[in-house]
């Protein structure tokens, strides 16, 4: 069996989901880089609701060190400008007419292994989740096999094939983290 086989593709499907969650959060940690990614998470208070940041403007980085928001709607500076105050990025946004700039600072030694384990509580949860994915796959086939639908052999060949993917989800995020944390420490 393979990971195309049937049974398990949902498995692969489920543990390469923990994968790409892990990869958006590690998107959102900032390594002394700017990148749009940074403003994810900023939720902004516009026309009665809060919105992603991205509805409001538009994020750019012509510079290493610095993002651009282009607000779309003037009015709605000031809570652009509070919203990603506020979201707890240590950035400090300056209106510029329409446009926001966000300087990014450099990190200090304390901040980066702050960083460094802050990566590192995000990878040991996509761990969690993939060997909960895990279970949840050799559960289902030890019932497989009391229920008569599989032989014993069969259901020790696919535990096999459960145990490689979430062996390779597992190396896939351990690389990310591997990465993230490099990037994190370069000075």
């Amino acid at each position: 069996m393979s990971k195309t086989d049937p049974r398990l593709s949902d498995y692969d499907r489920r543990m390469q989901a923990s994968v790409d969650s892990l990869l958006r959060e590690l998107s959102g940690i900032r390594a002394g880089r700017a990148s749009a990614n940074l403003l994810d998470p900023v939720k902004v208070d516009a026309y009665g609701s809060l919105m992603p940041l991205n509805q409001v403007g538009t994020v750019s980085v012509p510079e290493a060190r610095l993002i651009i928001v282009q607000v779309w709607d003037k009015g709605l500076v000031k809570s652009v400008e509070k919203a990603i105050r506020d979201a707890g990025l240590g950035v400090d946004p300056a209106a510029d007419g329409q446009n926001i700039r966000v300087p990014i600072p450099a990190l200090n030694e304390q901040r980066r292994q702050e960083l460094a384990k802050l990566a590192g509580k995000y990878a040991e949860d996509a761990r969690i989740n993939v060997r909960n994915v895990r279970r949840d796959g050799m559960e289902f086939l030890k019932k497989l096999e009391k229920d008569g639908d599989i032989s014993e052999d069969e259901q020790h060949r696919l535990s096999a094939d459960v145990q490689t993917l979430t062996d390779e989800h597992i190396k896939k995020v351990d690389e990310h983290l591997a990465a993230k944390q490099k990037d994190i420490t370069v000075v």
